[in-house]
């Protein structure tokens, strides 16, 4: 690799791709110093923490390299560590922050490296944007709801406005774009610059370029700022001769160009899979998949086999939650606060558990310092962007390998070297179903593939006593000849079987990311046409791979639109204004069913665009109930039984339930008769159906049996049938709704791309939001035209999210078979 890098050493930006266990932090290390010391100039190697600057610096020392430890608040600086490195007598070594600030301190340099930069992401785009937590930053975030709400749906912002939230609000996120609504940016400006620090410092990073940022709104908290960060305004940063990017992956949709916002950066990846070295063995365990258990007891009970665990979740809460739970009794507990400088103390004790949040990177615990990691939660949604983008715009192709990336380095914190071996707790029914998805699990490497595979064959069908013979046969490989007799072998057969895949999409996406990249470098500059331009480029390249990335096709018409709308606004262009509109309408129909794009506030001067035929016939129905008269008391009864029946296990009460459901949303809702049909179907006539597979007394472990996705994969086929079509509306799905956490491999393999997975508890919040929805309608439908009415049912569903096709759009995230990032 090094040898690679020297032919590429005058490349402005270039990537080295080097696994865990293969000395990345050297490889780093040996190429700041050569550039130090043959051109005589200074040098910065980034890490993403304080805890990883310090490593890095350990590493140097071992190696006599000199450096300069430089993190923290530059006030506290050593004076002469920071003059050795304007001196070019020692490396800078520094966080990203230090980097990628309003007014970095660090002296123009002529190389910075940025170690584990598939982190990037969360490091640089966090640094151009203003988070505002509600309930830490309570002041700022009303401030800044008030100067948005304009663009707010009416009875979302009234959500928004509560004192309390009520269920399904806390997963919704709406979208703002301030540019095209008179006089906004002013006013949000006026607000986000009367902040205090450290918001004040943020702000100061965006404020030039805040007419191209976004806003995401959550009950949760808020988010401003670009889509890309531009980081070409950065001095320090774009001035470099060169920059070096060191990643244990390097992904190949063009994800590190889009979180360091530099196109063209120069991969150096590892030539062939085979000659790269083995970073040690896990053994994955599956506690969600073993049938019939008591998944917190076995859990426990492998830790208590390995004797130490490291517990990685999205969340502090989760991370420190499980945590308590692990732990045997007497056994210390740590967060953050304990290891804060280095995991050295936690590698010292003899037993304890160790919970910490979204530290998925630069965590060491190498041989006997810990033999478990236990990863709970699917790191998919890091910020609002990121929730946003991944459950409203069904982006997650763009997102995949961010995810991919973070789950497989969390899961080798305990396996730092080829000799090491540990246990891969997957906890959480979340993370265990995204570790069985066959797309994420293709992208993998084949000997993690192989892993995932053979730990979850061994957690299926199996009794715990099993599940805990397994870990101790594992664990005690020095003594017990089991698992090298018998796993590895099957390991190694695996492995040969198994290719790895980039997702469908990948090469779309890296081919758009240069323009995405000259996009929002003009947007930030208001270069609105050249903008635009750029984005109708992106949307182009990104959908020659058709559905797999029709939702960030949509993503981008919808900018290209807004960019579009300003450049001919601005120049009195009628024409161009007119085309924008077409443009929205185009995104919502990429974006297909349950489109967030009909949700935007629209433009100036332009209309919101008409109800799709499968809302406006659910709508219509809705109204002709209500002018025909509607039983207050009746509706409430009915809906006091939707709820008590969908908290039921027994089939003779929960499935009434679903079909009463059905009625109040506008669709025609039976139990269809005969063997083998499904529990309850939903048609909106030939527009859309739903057919709803009801496994209610399902225990909540272990996986869906292979005969009942064979039943559901019938269910469109025996409905259209029944109904005298050849074949059932585009879009149509069945859903499956069952508390398990999976479905069996052969489920799996064997799933028609109709068919989905749901827990129960999305019919649950789907059944409030319809409730509160009708709450609405029973006490302002009085008195009201059919045009009025018309327009008051469609604001209210839709501001809960009860359209047909937003339901459509809750009940199928999760696909059973291969997802298809098509929306519709």
């Amino acid at each position: 690799m090094l040898k690679t890098f020297i032919a590429n050493s005058d490349a402005p930006d270039v990537a080295l791709e080097l696994p865990t266990g293969t000395g990345k932090t050297v490889t780093g290390l040996l190429i700041a110093e050569w550039t130090r010391r043959s051109r005589r100039l200074p040098v910065v190697y980034a890490c993403p923490t304080q805890q990883l600057a310090r490593q890095v610096a350990s590493s140097a020392y071992r190696e006599g390299i000199d450096t300069a430890v430089l993190v923290g608040r530059h006030a506290d600086w050593p004076a002469a560590a920071h003059a050795a490195y304007e001196a070019a007598e020692s490396i800078a070594i520094t966080t990203y922050s230090s980097v990628f600030n309003s007014s970095p301190h660090l002296a123009d340099a002529d190389l910075i490296l940025f170690d584990d930069a598939h982190a990037g992401e969360q490091y640089v785009g966090e640094a151009y944007g203003l988070a505002l937590e509600r309930w830490e930053a309570k002041a700022e975030y009303e401030a800044a709801l008030a100067a948005v709400a304009p663009a707010l749906d009416g009875i979302f912002l009234e959500r928004l406005r509560s004192s309390q939230p009520d269920p399904g609000i806390n997963n919704d996120v709406g979208l703002v774009v301030p540019l095209r609504q008179p006089g906004m940016i002013k006013k949000l400006d006026a607000v986000l610059s009367s902040f205090e620090s450290p918001y004040s410092y943020r702000y100061s990073m965006i404020r030039a370029g805040l007419a191209s940022c976004l806003v995401y709104v959550a009950y949760s908290g808020m988010l401003i700022r670009p889509y890309l960060p531009p980081t070409y305004q950065n001095q320090l940063f774009s001035g470099a001769r060169q920059r070096v990017y060191l990643s244990a992956t390097l992904g190949e949709g063009g994800e590190l160009e889009r979180a360091f916002g530099r196109p063209g950066i120069v991969r150096l990846e590892q030539p062939d899979e085979s000659t790269a070295p083995r970073y040690g063995r896990r053994f994955f365990v599956f506690p969600e998949f073993v049938e019939n258990v008591d998944v917190a007891e076995l859990s426990r009970q492998i830790v208590a086999e390995a004797g130490k665990a490291l517990v990685l979740a999205p969340r502090t809460e989760t991370a420190l939650a499980d945590s308590q739970k692990l732990a045997q009794p007497g056994w210390p507990v740590w967060g953050v606060a304990q290891v804060s400088d280095s995991m050295a103390s936690f590698a010292a004790l003899e037993h304890g558990v160790c919970g910490l949040a979204a530290r998925y990177d630069g965590l060491d615990l190498p041989g006997d310092a810990c033999r478990l990691v236990a990863l709970d939660g699917v790191p998919d949604q890091d910020s609002l962007q990121e929730r946003f983008l991944q459950s409203r715009a069904r982006v997650g192709a763009a997102l995949a390998a961010r995810v991919r990336t973070r789950v497989v380095q969390g899961a080798g914190r305990c396996t730092r070297g080829p000799g090491d071996t540990a246990i891969v707790l997957v906890l959480g029914s979340d993370l265990s179903r995204y570790m069985t998805r066959p797309e994420v699990v293709a992208a993998l490497d084949s000997e993690l593939q192989a892993e995932i595979r053979f730990g979850r064959e061994n957690s299926q069908g199996v009794n715990p006593a099993d599940v805990i013979a397994n870990v101790q046969t594992f664990l005690h490989q020095d003594s017990n000849e089991s698992w090298r007799t018998q796993a590895e072998p099957a390991l190694t057969d695996y492995r040969r079987k198994m290719a790895q895949q980039m997702p469908p999409g990948t090469s779309a996406l890296a081919s758009c990311v240069e323009h995405e990249i000259q996009a929002w470098a003009a947007a930030t500059s208001g270069a609105w046409a050249d903008a635009s331009q750029h984005a109708h480029e992106v949307a182009r390249l990104v959908g020659v791979d058709g559905t797999s990335t029709s939702g960030y096709r949509a993503f981008w018409i919808y900018l290209e639109a807004v960019w579009a709308d300003q450049a001919a606004a601005e120049a009195g262009d009628a024409g161009g204004r007119a085309a924008a509109g077409s443009l929205v309408r185009l995104a919502e129909q990429v974006m297909g069913l349950g489109s967030w794009v009909r949700q935007m506030a629209p433009f100036p001067a332009m209309q919101r665009s008409a109800l799709n035929s499968v809302d406006a016939h659910a709508v219509n129905m809705i109204v002709t109930k209500l002018e025909a008269g509607v039983n207050q008391g009746k509706v409430r009864r009915q809906l006091d039984d939707i709820y008590s029946g969908l908290q039921e296990r027994k089939p003779s009460l929960y499935e009434p339930a679903l079909t009463k459901l059905g009625t109040l949303v506008g669709a025609a809702a039976v139990k269809p008769a005969g063997d083998g049909r499904c529990d309850s179907t939903w048609c909106w006539d030939n527009e859309l159906w739903l057919a709803l597979e009801a496994k209610s007394n399902h225990d909540p472990t272990g996986v869906v049996p292979h005969k009942d996705v064979r039943q559901a994969n019938d269910q469109l086929r025996l409905l259209a049938a029944e109904r005298g079509v050849g074949i059932a509306p585009v879009g149509s799905a069945t859903i499956i709704i069952s508390p398990k956490p999976g479905v069996h491999d052969n489920g799996i393999k064997g799933a028609e791309p109709h068919v989905h997975l749901v827990p129960p508890s999305a019919l649950s919040e789907l059944a409030y939001n319809v409730g509160s929805a009708w709450d609405d309608l029973l006490t302002k439908s009085s008195g009201r035209s059919t045009a009025e009415l018309r327009q008051l049912v469609t604001d209210t569903f839709n501001s809960r999210g009860v359209l047909p096709s937003q339901i459509h759009e809750r009940l199928t995230i999760d696909p059973v078979g291969e997802k298809n990032e098509s929306p519709a």
